[in-house]
C-alpha cells in the first residue's frame, strides 16, 4: 500500500478525502490496496451485511423528446410511431400488483419524457398502485422527469408543487437517474438537450426539504475524464452535507452506473472495463463518507462483478428487478432480466457477507411475518432511515 500510505492513514482515522486524493485513487496501479481501503469503510458503516431487496422495475414508456447520445432506450415521438410504446395506467398497475403478489416491497418506475402524457397520468398511476398495493413502496420518476412534468402542466407547476402532488398521490421516494456527469463539457457533448446539474440538484434539494428520500447516480465510462468523475462525486457529497445538516431527508445511496455503448450514438466507444467498474465503485465509497450505502446495480455491472464488488466498498446488490428495458446486458437481448431472492442471497453469502433483505429505507424485512413487517427502525447503525 506504499503509494497510498498517506490516504490509507486518513481513511483509517476517518478523515475526509480531498479532490486530489480522489484523482490519485483513480490513477493508482495498486488496485488491491484501493479495494482494501474501500472495504474498510464498507465494514465500518455496514459490518458484514450485504443488502438486497425484492423489487420490480417498470419502464412505462420509451418515447422521449431528448436525444441523449449515451441512450439506446429512447424512441422519438410521432403519431404513427411503431417502435415506441407507452403503457396505460391500468397496465402499470397490473405489473405492480403482480410484483406485490410475488412479495415485492418496492416498485421502481421510470420512463422517457413523453410529450403528450398529461400530469394526471402520473398521479393516477401512483394513486391506483397504492389503492391496489397499499404497502408497496413507490420509487418513481427521476429528477429529469419531475422537471418535465412541471414544464408540461397547465397552468405550469413548480417542482415543489409537482413533488407535493405526487407524494399526496402515493409517491414514496425518487430514484437517482439523470445525473449522468455534472460537467458542462460532457453535458454539451453527450446530452445537451437535457437539463443540467443545477436543475437536477434543485429537484433533489426540494425533495429533501419536503422529507422525500432520494438516490444519487453517476453514469461513467463514456466521454468523461477521471477528474470529472471526482468532481461529480464531490458535488454529491456537498449536497448530502447540506441535507444531513438541515433538511428532512437525504440521499439513500449512490449507484455508479457503467455506460453500455451497444445501440447508442456512442457505440464506437468501448465502455468501462471490469477493473474500471471496481475502481469507480471503490472510489465512490471512499469519497462519499456521508453516504451510508453504495449499490452495484447487477443489471449493468453483471452479477459476477457485482458479487466481487462486495469487497470493493459495495454493500447493496439492488434487487430482483424482473424486467428492465433500458439496457439488455443480462437478458440475452430481452427485457426479462431477473434474479431470484435465493440467487441474490447466494451471491452475497459466497462473498462472505450476511444476506439481508431490506426495504427502500434499508430496514430489515421480516419474511417470517405474513404482513412482511419491518424489524426495528433501521438496519443502519445510526437508527435512521437511509
Amino acid at each position: 500500500m506504499d503509494q497510498l500510505t498517506d490516504i490509507a492513514q486518513r481513511v483509517e482515522s476517518e478523515e475526509r478525502l480531498t479532490y486530489e486524493d480522489g484523482v490519485r485513487l483513480f490513477h493508482t496501479r495498486d488496485v488491491h490496496a484501493l479495494g482494501r481501503l474501500a472495504d474498510i469503510v464498507r465494514r465500518r458503516k455496514n459490518g458484514d451485511i450485504g443488502y438486497y431487496n425484492v423489487n420490480r422495475h417498470i419502464n412505462y414508456t420509451n418515447v422521449c423528446v431528448l436525444r441523449c447520445k449515451f441512450c439506446a432506450f429512447y424512441k422519438p415521438w410521432s403519431p404513427d410511431a411503431e417502435e415506441g410504446y407507452t403503457l396505460t395506467v391500468d397496465e402499470v398497475v397490473a405489473r405492480a400488483s403482480e410484483a406485490y403478489e410475488h412479495e415485492a416491497t418496492e416498485v421502481h418506475i421510470v420512463g422517457g419524457l413523453h410529450p403528450k402524457l398529461p400530469f394526471s397520468y402520473y398521479t393516477d398511476m401512483c394513486r391506483q398502485i397504492k389503492a391496489a398495493c397499499p404497502h408497496l413502496h413507490i420509487k418513481a420518476f427521476t429528477a429529469i422527469e419531475i422537471i418535465h412534468f412541471a414544464r408540461m402542466t397547465t397552468p405550469r407547476r413548480t417542482v415543489c408543487e409537482v413533488l407535493t402532488e405526487l407524494r399526496e398521490a402515493g409517491l414514496d421516494s425518487l430514484p437517482g437517474g439523470g445525473a449522468e456527469i455534472f460537467d458542462d463539457r460532457v453535458h454539451d457533448e453527450a446530452f445537451k438537450n437535457k437539463v443540467g446539474h443545477t436543475e437536477w440538484f434543485d429537484v433533489h434539494r426540494t425533495a429533501h426539504e419536503l422529507g422525500i428520500y432520494t438516490n444519487a447516480t453517476m453514469l461513467y465510462g463514456h466521454i468523461e475524464t477521471v477528474e470529472e468523475r471526482v468532481r461529480h462525486l464531490l458535488e454529491l457529497r456537498a449536497h448530502q452535507d447540506a441535507s444531513v445538516a438541515s433538511r428532512a431527508a437525504r440521499f439513500n445511496c449512490i449507484i455508479p452506473l457503467p455506460f453500455i455503448p451497444e445501440g447508442s450514438a456512442l457505440s464506437h466507444l468501448p465502455g468501462p472495463t471490469g477493473l474500471d467498474d471496481l475502481r469507480t465503485l471503490a472510489v465512490s465509497r471512499l469519497l462519499l463518507d456521508n453516504f451510508d450505502h453504495v449499490k452495484a446495480f447487477w443489471i449493468m455491472q453483471s452479477p459476477k462483478l457485482a458479487q466481487v464488488s462486495l469487497h470493493w466498498g459495495v454493500d447493496d446488490l439492488d434487487g430482483t428487478v424482473v424486467y428492465y428495458d433500458i439496457t439488455k446486458r443480462e437478458g440475452g437481448g430481452t427485457t426479462h432480466q431477473e434474479m431470484s431472492a435465493d440467487q441474490l442471497r447466494r451471491l452475497i453469502r459466497e462473498a462472505g457477507l450476511v444476506p439481508t433483505e431490506r426495504d427502500s429505507f434499508y430496514r430489515r424485512v421480516n419474511r417470517r411475518d405474513v404482513s412482511r413487517s419491518i424489524e426495528g427502525e433501521s438496519c443502519d447503525p445510526g437508527g435512521k432511515p437511509a
